[in-house]
């Protein structure tokens, strides 16, 4: 059996499910490292499987993270924008409008630009969220040292109070 589903009934301007959904994806399948991390100690050894299949998730995460999300938000801006080298930022009211179209501004700037300051903003978050993670992983189970002392199998402590 086939359901067709109609994807224009909630066409919002500016919005791309694939970019949306990908950009999601990537940063939630990094984020759960955190969890992870706080359930393997430090110093465990790791098996030749759990190496091999936690290199498959981290090429995988990064390939969408680094591959995927850009594409997907250039596809969107060039196709469904039209942020393209002949599209001129002028800005609101004209303030942004270039000297060559007979503004105040001294450069001429197109959408494009735009588009691609926009990709090494996503670029650079998931560059900081791996730096973030990588931090997280390092740092797990450095917490305070327990200041309790050692009791024996009836409660009591086996060290005495200075």
């Amino acid at each position: 059996m086939l359901i067709a589903f109609e994807t224009n009934v909630l066409k919002w301007p500016g919005m791309n499910v694939a970019f949306l959904f990908s950009f999601f994806l990537a940063t939630g399948l990094s984020l759960l490292a955190i969890p992870y991390a706080k359930r393997r100690p430090k110093g465990t050894p790791t098996s030749w499987g759990e190496a091999m299949l936690a290199a498959t998730f981290a090429f995988g995460v990064m390939f969408v993270a680094f591959g995927v999300v850009p594409h997907q938000f250039i596809d969107h801006a060039d196709k469904e924008l039209g942020w393209s080298k002949n599209k001129i930022i002028f800005g609101p009211a004209g303030i942004l409008k270039p000297q060559a179209y007979g503004g105040w501004f001294p450069f001429t700037m197109s959408y494009e630009a735009i588009r691609d300051i926009v990709v090494i903003v996503i670029h650079l978050w998931y560059f900081g969220l791996l730096i973030f993670l990588w931090s997280v992983w390092q740092k797990r189970g450095d917490g305070k040292p327990s200041t309790a002392l050692a009791t024996s199998t009836f409660g009591r402590p086996l060290v005495k109070k200075s």
